[in-house]
């Protein structure tokens, strides 16, 4: 199986995305501000738009706990996703960016405007 990155967000202390093949397919996070009774650690498995299959949550104590926990959640959907999945979620992505650098400018996207087959949505 290739190889999960991640990558700290720098906006919150200890939160963790998790890329595959350029897509945001989970999170690993530090539960700010829950009480000792509880379990300190965050994770997530799922991508929208895109990933089709059940997006799976769970708690941990540790890092190290919640990492395990992640990656056999991830073992179990990454069979599910196709290509198309994660072609999905980059479309949106570019979409997205490409939106907002014209709303930047001044710009409005045109009317009729849809990407076409190959092109950054």
């Amino acid at each position: 199986m290739p190889t999960l990155t991640r990558k700290r967000v720098h906006e919150r202390p200890v939160t963790w995305h998790i890329h595959f093949a350029g897509v945001r397919v989970g999170m690993i996070a530090d539960r700010s501000g829950v009480g000792s009774a509880v379990e300190k650690w965050e994770w997530h498995v799922g991508f929208y738009p895109g990933g089709t299959a059940k997006h799976q949550y769970g708690a941990a104590g540790s890092f190290e706990a919640a990492r395990a926990a992640f990656e056999m959640a991830w073992n179990i959907y990454f069979p599910t996703c196709t290509e198309s999945d994660f072609q999905a979620w980059r479309d949106q992505r570019d979409w997205t960016e490409e939106k907002y650098r014209r709303f930047d400018r001044g710009e409005r996207m045109p009317p009729d405007w849809k990407p076409q087959p190959g092109e950054p949505a």
